[in-house]
């Protein structure tokens, strides 16, 4: 299928992939992006029994931030219109859904902490936890997420730039917490780690706070670690979405029909808060990057494309 790109994702990895963290023997120049949504303007012989030319459809692949991309009919997904609400379900869905799912254990009642919860895959996780019933508790960077959280059910709000996350935590949960949706690292792994209640789990689906080092990561105080972990009967489990290709078609299928019965919020940031407004065009992904490093986002960043009437292949 050749893909006329329309919206494209932003993921706190892309720059693990841009700095050749996933693949070291990448050798410049390469593609990046691993999500879009638009129109198939194209199709092979094998395609044309499933897709159709002017259809909607979403991809994950690598090299997505381009206009025209090609990609395998079988890594396509059709969608019902070329809305950058698809596209959120995409990674950050999928990898909240699966990985709360496979690893998480929720039942009714059960405390979740989910970090960096008002981003493109917290918000997910909060939702989904919510949907089993669990008391969910998410931390964020401003007044105006925590809201936003609140506004998709999240029962308590911490923000870790005016409020102490840790005492507060103790304070409010001295028993500790059941799961943590950890995808922030460094220090907030330290005190999710320190919260954890008796047979707690913590899933770790990524470490934000430590891409942008040389190294890709943050120092964390791993030097207690197993005594902590023994003691508390408790366990970390890593998650990466490309491990769990199996459950991807299942979890992308669930989550499109919660979103079409209106069971589910999916936030986009196209940036118009961001100092030089909406991300439009391949060369605002920097720029789209940054704001998510810079904590301004609220839901999943998406890039715009815009194409103009007379682009010619």
């Amino acid at each position: 299928l050749l893909f006329s790109s329309r919206f494209v994702g932003i993921n706190a990895s892309d720059i693990n992939y841009s700095a050749g963290r996933y693949d070291p023997s990448a050798k410049p120049p390469f593609d990046i992006g691993l999500e879009g949504v638009g129109d198939v303007v194209a199709l092979g012989l094998s395609a044309s029994a499933n897709y159709s030319v002017g259809q909607a459809v979403a991809y994950t692949k690598l090299g997505a931030f381009a206009e025209y991309t090609v990609v395998p009919a079988k890594d396509a997904v059709p969608v019902p219109a070329v809305k950058p609400e698809f596209l959120t379900l995409m990674v950050s869905g999928t990898t909240a859904y699966i990985s709360l799912k496979e690893l998480g254990g929720l039942s009714e009642g059960k405390k979740v902490l989910v970090t960096a919860a008002a981003g493109g895959t917290g918000q997910f996780a909060v939702q989904l936890a919510k949907k089993a019933k669990c008391h969910v508790i998410g931390t964020c960077s401003s007044d105006e997420k925590g809201a936003f959280l609140r506004s998709i059910g999240c029962d308590h709000t911490i923000n870790y730039k005016t409020e102490n996350v840790e005492s507060v935590l103790r304070r409010s949960y001295p028993k500790g917490v059941d799961v943590v949706y950890e995808s922030v690292g460094g220090k907030m792994f330290d005190l999710a780690v320190n919260s954890l209640a008796t047979k707690g789990r913590m899933i770790v689906i990524g470490f934000i706070t430590g891409y942008q080092n040389p190294s890709g990561l943050q120092p964390v105080k791993a030097e207690l670690l197993p005594a902590k972990l023994l003691r508390k009967s408790a366990s970390i489990r890593g998650f990466f979405l490309n491990h769990y290709f199996s459950e991807y078609n299942m979890a992308l299928k669930d989550l499109l029909k919660m979103y079409e019965k209106g069971e589910l919020v999916c936030e986009v940031d196209l940036g118009d808060a961001s100092p030089e407004g909406r991300f439009t065009g391949l060369e605002s992904v920097f720029r789209a990057v940054d704001y998510m490093y810079m904590g301004k986002n609220i839901g999943k960043i998406v890039v715009e494309l815009p194409h103009s009437v007379n682009s010619k292949l």
